[in-house]
């Protein structure tokens, strides 16, 4: 189930709810009880290759920062 995060904009308090993406924009209250809750947007890093480890490039080129031979 996903997670979604909200800030209270009465005390300023964040938290966390686990609710199922069909309610992800239902209203919902702060742990102190107040009503005016905003969702905050998540922000959400994927990086690396599905596989999980780095392909050579064809040619047996060194990488570096443009493909190998032009960074001394």
């Amino acid at each position: 189930m996903p997670r979604y995060d909200y800030r209270c904009r009465t005390c300023g308090a964040t938290f966390e709810l686990n609710r199922p993406m069909s309610q992800a924009n239902a209203p919902t209250v702060c742990p102190s009880g107040h009503d005016d809750v905003a969702k905050l947007m998540s922000m959400v890093a994927v990086t690396g290759t599905a596989g999980g480890a780095a392909q050579p490039q064809a040619g047996g080129g060194g990488g570096g920062c443009c493909g190998g031979g032009c960074c001394g």
